[in-house]
C-alpha cells in the first residue's frame, strides 16, 4: 500500500459530507466489507447508505484520526468520532474508536472493521439507559 493511499482514506474520513459519502466508490472497492457493531455489509453501495445514514442521525458527524499504523496492505487507525444529538441536549458527544483497514491492488478498501465498545461509548452517554448500564457496570466490577 503507498502511503498516498491511506492518506486519501485519512483525508476523507476527516473531511466527510453528505457529498463526499456519495462518492465513496472512490475510497472503497466495489465488494469491500464493512462491519461495525451496528452494520455487517458488502459492497460499497451498502457503505455509502450506513454513512449518508449517518448524517441523518446525528449532527456535525465528524472523524479525528489520532493514530496510524501501516504494514503492507494493511492499516490500523484510532479516531475519535464526534458529533451532536440534538435531542440529548445538543453537547457534542465523542466515541473513540479504531479501525482495521485492507487495501487491494488499486489502493481502494477492500476490508473494514471497526471496534469500539458501545456500552461505554454511547448507551452510557444516553439519560435513562446510562443511568442503567453504569450501576449494571457497578455491580459487575463488585
Amino acid at each position: 500500500m503507498k502511503a498516498a493511499h491511506l492518506e486519501r482514506v485519512r483525508a476523507f474520513f476527516e473531511s466527510i459530507t453528505p457529498e463526499s459519502a456519495a462518492r465513496i466508490d472512490e475510497i472503497y472497492a466495489p465488494d469491500a466489507y464493512f462491519k461495525d457493531p451496528f452494520n455487517e455489509v458488502r459492497g460499497a453501495a451498502a457503505i455509502r447508505r450506513i454513512f449518508e445514514h449517518m448524517f441523518v442521525q446525528v449532527r456535525e458527524p465528524r472523524f479525528v484520526v489520532r493514530d496510524v499504523v501501516a504494514q503492507g496492505a494493511e492499516a490500523f487507525l484510532t479516531w475519535d468520532f464526534r458529533f451532536r444529538i440534538p435531542r440529548l441536549g445538543g453537547r457534542e458527544q465523542v466515541v473513540h474508536g479504531a479501525s482495521h483497514l485492507k487495501f487491494g491492488p488499486d489502493g481502494r478498501i477492500q476490508f473494514h472493521r471497526d471496534y469500539w465498545d458501545v456500552a461505554e461509548e454511547l448507551y452510557e452517554k444516553l439519560p435513562l439507559l446510562g443511568t442503567l448500564m453504569r450501576w449494571l457496570k457497578r455491580r459487575a466490577a463488585t
